[in-house]
């Protein structure tokens, strides 16, 4: 199947564009679950929002700093909550993927690296 690339160009267009909020800096815990620990600066894009009202969810990877770059997308299913969610993976190395789906290894993942990386 061919990727469609205008989905690809707009999202990561807004993963380069928009400011990224950062609530859970890498190294702090979880608000409800002190025990986890976030390994890698977890927010969400301002402006924007997602199916449960806040904004969408991102990750930044190790080249997030210099680099913008939509990675990819990660797909979650949380099936205690009954719950979908996609999180961007920005400026994230193939280490880091690896430990962003460790971290949600307690749901059902699915990652889809963008498609268009070397043409956007």
């Amino acid at each position: 199947m061919k990727a469609d690339s205008s989905f690809w160009h707009e999202v990561a267009h807004l993963a380069a564009s928009s400011s990224i909020v950062i609530d859970r800096p890498k190294g702090s815990a979880h608000p409800r679950y002190p025990e986890v620990i976030y390994p890698l600066d977890y927010g969400y894009i301002e402006n924007t929002r997602a199916n449960d009202g806040s904004g969408i969810d991102a990750w930044l990877g190790t080249h997030s700093r210099e680099d913008k770059t939509l990675t990819g997308i990660l797909c979650t299913f949380d099936t205690l909550k009954g719950d979908a969610e996609i999180k961007l993976l920005i400026g994230c190395t193939d280490d880091d993927v690896r430990i962003i789906r460790d971290f949600h290894s307690d749901m059902y993942t699915l990652y889809i690296s963008n498609p268009m990386l070397g043409t956007i």
